[in-house]
């Protein structure tokens, strides 16, 4: 018996190279005026931000631009971005990046429009006035966070990510330019790539799963798992480029849809104690997790691949990803502390499989 949905076809998304160019046309015609765009430091060597800029101010748009954050954007660095916000007066923001970049634009539009801290924000529904209108443009290919109601934001005291979400943080319009991908690091590719892979395969089986969900994580599979190796391989190619941006889009659609499951509920707790890269994190887990989850869904990801957990471990060590937690430092005497965390995680309530504190316990060392 198929699941329920209620599902909202948003943001408007446009798709194609060169479509950089056509931010200046879209945010006009969205009401922007006084626009800030929110670009993690690494951007700033590329020429994105400036044809993003220079894009806007052709249309008239008064542009300012904001990258005091890292690639974990907290509650402190979001409060940061507030303030220049409020300073500059401005009506709108583009998220332009990867997740931080776009996680940090929802974050200042929580907080330009609402007040409070993020930690007021931490679960869905509660800002009591809209955000500003928004334009995400990803220059990765593996968040999804471009058609996603939610931003992670890490409490700057606690270290522990809050999803924030909000039918008003969805970006009125995504523009997926596969030109602006090529420019980003071979390691990045790698990791973000393998996340969207991650996306796909969790959200196939998740308890909240749906026939929206399921064609958009199947789509997102067939293209991620089809092209990782070549992205890696041939990074100039626009035409495999594109096929990972459109599969990470797809993935992100189905996370909205059908929401995650126990492989991000581990991942988290190692970011929070060990400052694991996301995609990192997710490659040591997502294979373990599979085998956890057999046992309840292992038709399902028969669809997908008919060795599905040897054939992410396969594509992890294409990427040049770790896949064992001891690779990357994680002590064994922390294991039943991360397994607490992990079992406490949102994402845990919809895994297919009942997680709990010992099924985390369980993976972690399967995983180490």
């Amino acid at each position: 018996m198929w699941n329920a949905f209620d599902y909202s076809a948003y943001p408007r998304v446009v798709f194609g190279r060169g479509s950089l160019d056509r931010l200046g046309e879209l945010a006009k015609a969205s009401g922007f005026h006084r626009t800030l765009v929110t670009a993690d430091p690494g951007l700033l060597k590329t020429p994105h931000i400036e044809r993003a800029v220079q894009s806007l101010r052709e249309t008239g748009i008064t542009t300012f631009v904001f990258s005091d954050f890292d690639e974990n954007p907290d509650s402190v660095m979001a409060e940061r971005g507030r303030v220049f916000a409020s300073e500059c007066a401005v009506d709108s923001i583009v998220g332009l990046g990867g997740g931080s970049s776009m996680d940090c634009a929802k974050a200042v539009g929580f907080l330009l429009t609402n007040g409070g801290r993020m930690q007021d924000y931490w679960g869905f529904g509660k800002a009591t006035l809209p955000l500003p209108p928004m334009i995400g443009v990803p220059t990765t290919s593996g968040t999804g966070s471009e058609v996603q109601s939610y931003a992670l934001i890490t409490d700057g005291e606690t270290h522990v990510k809050m999803a924030c979400g909000d039918p008003s943080a969805r970006f009125r319009v995504a523009i997926l330019d596969p030109e602006l991908t090529v420019t980003q690091p071979a390691s990045v590719t790698a990791i973000t790539g393998y996340d969207a892979i991650a996306h796909a395969v969790e959200t196939y089986v998740t308890t909240k799963r749906n026939p929206l969900s399921d064609h958009f994580a199947r789509e997102a599979f067939r293209l991620l798992s089809g092209h990782y190796e070549r992205v890696l391989l041939e990074p100039d190619d626009l035409g495999v480029r594109s096929a990972m941006q459109l599969g990470a889009y797809y993935a992100g659609v189905a996370i909205e849809a059908s929401m995650l499951g126990a492989t991000h509920a581990c991942a988290n707790p190692l970011s929070k104690h060990y400052g694991t890269t996301h995609g990192k994190a997710i490659a040591m887990c997502l294979a373990t997790v599979v085998r956890f989850n057999e046992v309840a869904v292992g038709h399902r990801y028969r669809e997908l691949h008919a060795e599905l957990a040897t054939r992410l471990e396969f594509l992890a060590a294409a990427g040049g990803l770790p896949t064992r937690l001891r690779e990357e430092g994680v002590a064994e005497s922390d294991l039943p502390v991360l397994a607490r965390e992990a079992a406490e995680q949102w994402t845990a309530t919809y895994n297919p499989r009942p997680f709990d504190e010992g099924a985390a316990l369980e993976v972690y060392r399967c995983a180490y």
